[in-house]
């Protein structure tokens, strides 16, 4: 059984913080970590959205297999999957875990606390 899959080409991805009520429900775990999400494009969503599917049907474990910006191999386990069709092809997006080791928060601030001149809001980003 497929327990994985892997980024094979294109930068490391980018993982965002997820404020969704419902998303609490998938961080329960024996280890510390964040629910984040990030989109990728891929050509076949369906088959891999189902190849998740399949691994939580028979309670197996799925990763998420990527390069991160040092060019060095992690996994982080995935905890939610869909995809949708759009008009440049299928993009996964998927909820994976991150432990604390793995994720560095930035926050960022206007001199104000609120708007900025360019019309951005305060930021929190989560990346590796």
């Amino acid at each position: 059984m497929d327990d994985k899959i892997t980024i094979i080409e294109g930068p490391p991805p980018t993982f965002e913080a997820v404020d969704d009520g419902w998303v609490m429900g998938l961080n329960e775990s024996p280890s510390l970590g964040e629910i984040v999400v990030t989109r990728l494009r891929t050509f076949n969503g369906p088959a891999l959205v189902e190849r998740c599917h399949r691994a939580w049907r028979h309670q197996a474990p799925i990763h998420l297999e990527y390069r991160n910006s040092d060019g060095l191999q992690e996994q982080a386990p995935i905890v939610a999957a869909r995809y949708l069709e759009t008009d440049e092809g299928h993009l996964l997006i998927l909820w994976v875990r991150l432990t604390d080791d793995s994720v560095e928060l930035q926050f960022g601030y206007d001199d104000d606390l609120g708007d900025s001149e360019d019309g951005d809001s305060d930021f929190t980003d989560w990346s590796i």
